[in-house]
């Protein structure tokens, strides 16, 4: 799948993205009436500061992901306003706020803030008064800036990328990715932990239906073991993840893992909150997979909350 580039915003504009859709229609729900403004020359005016957002309606972004969006948008890096925002299917079912993507500091990834202020973060965010980071640094576990329901106990990382990082491989599964290569006798204990890596490069593709544990659900995952890929972290796999056969989740083995009781793995949101990290055992990941998969618990289930002793 392929996705058309975006309009070209006029300067001082910030692009407002409809990536929902029935019968061809934008699913707005009732985010325009939430975040309030004035129609003027096209464009939705907000707030005292004059906040100008420019809807943008395309069929053909159905389903786009937040990881997606920088490669859309028209321009060089230098002249970007410094989000995008998304109306997406979290809002089309009644979520509490847009999707705000980065596009400078870490590209793809994002943070949801509540509609009725959304003219409030641009117009800082536009100023620099407030950055992307801090954005991320309050985000609660849903991914909602300065939410009330708990924060994260693994927050996401906002150091910029050491270096670019190639796209990751197109595939329609999961996908592990060794990030740390400091280990290699802790990698492969892992990587046999998991089931072993076939001709293939996959982990656990060869599972017996009658030696499974529902409650420890193995995980099936293609493995990425390139050093191209060392210190990459959460918020950056996003923009890495091609449109088309898009992975359902990435699984990164940092450091932590070669050290760490448990042996944990970091998942990326890809959909809900772009970036955002949950750290668990390897041995609940399997679960997780299989659980989002098939729409029986939503990401923010495995994302461990500060003070909270995590379900597992």
């Amino acid at each position: 799948m392929t996705f058309p580039e975006f309009p070209q915003p006029e300067p001082g504009e910030v692009l407002l993205v409809g990536t929902s859709y029935q019968d061809g229609k934008a699913q707005w729900d009732d985010l325009l009436d939430g975040i309030g403004g004035r129609r003027e020359d096209g464009a939705l005016v907000l707030g005292d500061a004059g906040v100008r957002l420019r809807l943008a309606e395309d069929p053909a972004w159905d389903f786009l992901h937040g990881g997606n969006v920088p490669a859309l948008v028209p321009g060089d890096r230098a002249s970007l306003p410094p989000v995008v925002v998304l109306a997406d299917m979290t809002v089309a079912y009644g979520g509490e706020g847009p999707l705000l993507v980065d596009l400078v500091a870490i590209p793809g990834r994002g943070v949801r803030v509540p509609s009725a202020r959304l003219g409030e973060i641009l117009a800082v965010l536009q100023t620099g008064v407030l950055t992307f980071d801090d954005l991320v640094r309050e985000m609660d576990i849903y991914g909602m800036y300065q939410g009330g329901r708990g924060r994260p106990a693994f927050p996401a990382p906002t150091a910029p990328a050491p270096r670019d990082f190639p796209a990751l491989p197109s595939t329609e599964g999961v996908l592990l990715v060794r990030t740390s290569f400091d280990d290699e006798d802790g990698w492969r204990a892992l990587l046999d932990e998991l089931g072993g890596v076939d001709k293939d490069g996959w982990v656990g593709s060869d599972l017996d239906p009658d030696e499974i544990d529902v409650d420890e659900y193995p995980l099936t995952a293609l493995v990425v073991d390139d050093p191209a890929f060392e210190g990459l972290e959460a918020g950056s796999v996003p923009a890495l993840v091609p449109p088309k056969d898009h992975a359902p989740m990435v699984v990164l083995a940092d450091a932590r893992t070669f050290t760490d009781p448990g042996r944990p793995l970091i998942s990326v949101d890809l959909y809900d909150t772009p970036g955002q990290p949950a750290v668990l055992p390897c041995r609940m990941v399997g679960s997780m997979a299989c659980n989002l998969e098939i729409a029986n618990m939503d990401f923010v289930d495995f994302v461990a909350e500060e003070g909270v002793q995590p379900w597992w």
